[in-house]
């Protein structure tokens, strides 16, 4: 079930993506990037001193 949901909800999101400008995709993505590299970072000095 919750493999439907997913997949249901990338579907939406691609939708979404599929209709918006490419600047507006772009910096989008960008920050998104921008957040999961800040949270790798985040967990990986944690890792260290924990």
């Amino acid at each position: 079930m919750s493999l439907v949901v997913l997949l249901l909800g990338m579907g939406v999101l691609m939708g979404a993506a599929a209709h918006t400008s490419l600047t507006v995709f772009t910096v989008a993505a960008a920050a998104i990037a921008a957040w999961l590299l800040g949270f790798a970072v985040r967990e990986r000095v944690g890792r260290r001193r924990g």
